[in-house]
């Protein structure tokens, strides 16, 4: 059909490249979007292991109670089905060599003791296209001095 300024069948040229563009322009969307997801779970899981250390490196007795320090984690992300936490504590002494947490292994020095919490929880997109962004396990780690 001809229009009255000449011009022929431009409209149906800018629905056509919509039409092959569209796909490029949602997949970029859809790993923008599943990018996202990935980093909020990781920040997630970082701070819940913060959150889980805060509460261990209080104080001496608190340092050693692994299953509080896990609840911790895990109510500091509520969102996150299926993350893991795990507690420990550990020592060191305070000239750098290690020490296995008794008290006449630091001879010459005194020992630090140190919480540690480390998270983990399964990310699977909404989404799997060509192996872009696959399942996988996101960990999370916080280590922090006791207050002694």
């Amino acid at each position: 059909m001809m229009r009255q300024d000449g011009k022929r069948g431009r409209r149906g040229q800018a629905s056509v490249e919509l039409a092959l563009s569209l796909p490029l322009l949602l997949m970029m969307f859809l790993v923008v979007v599943e990018t996202g997801r990935a980093f909020y779970i990781a920040i997630s899981l970082a701070n819940a292991a913060r959150a889980g250390v805060q509460y261990g490196a209080q104080n001496l007795s608190t340092a050693g109670d692994n299953a509080g320090m896990q609840q911790a984690a895990i109510n500091d992300a509520p969102s996150l089905a299926g993350m893991t936490a795990t507690a420990t504590h550990f020592c060191v002494c305070s000239d750098g060599s290690a020490s296995t947490c008794l008290s006449s292994d630091c001879a010459g020095s005194h020992r630090l003791l140190y919480t540690q919490v480390l998270t983990s929880a399964a990310y699977k997109p909404l989404i799997t296209f060509m192996g872009i962004l696959p399942s996988m396990t996101v960990p999370g780690k916080a280590v922090m001095r006791v207050v002694q």
